[in-house]
C-alpha cells in the first residue's frame, strides 16, 4: 500500500510535464486524451483561475508503473 502512495508523486510529474509538452503543442495525444483543465478559484482569497493540461489515462498507466517499479524495490 506504501508503493501506491511512493508512486503517486512520479505519476503526477510524469503526467503534467508529458501533458504539458503535448497538449501545448495543440495535440489530444490519441489515447491519451489530453484535455485542458481549468480550476477556477472562487474564493474570497482567490479569484483567478488555472488552466493546465491533463490525461487521466496517461496517469493511471503511470502510477500503475511507478507503483511496480516501487514494490520491486521492496
Amino acid at each position: 500500500m506504501i508503493s501506491l502512495f511512493k508512486g503517486l508523486i512520479p505519476a503526477i510529474l510524469l503526467t503534467w510535464v508529458v501533458s504539458g509538452i503535448m497538449g501545448s503543442n495543440g495535440s489530444k495525444g490519441g489515447f491519451l486524451f489530453i484535455h485542458q483543465l481549468n480550476i477556477a478559484g472562487n474564493s474570497a482569497f482567490a479569484t483567478s483561475s488555472h488552466n493546465f493540461y491533463w490525461s487521466w489515462p496517461l496517469f493511471i498507466f503511470s502510477t500503475a508503473l511507478s507503483f511496480f517499479i516501487f514494490k520491486m524495490l521492496e
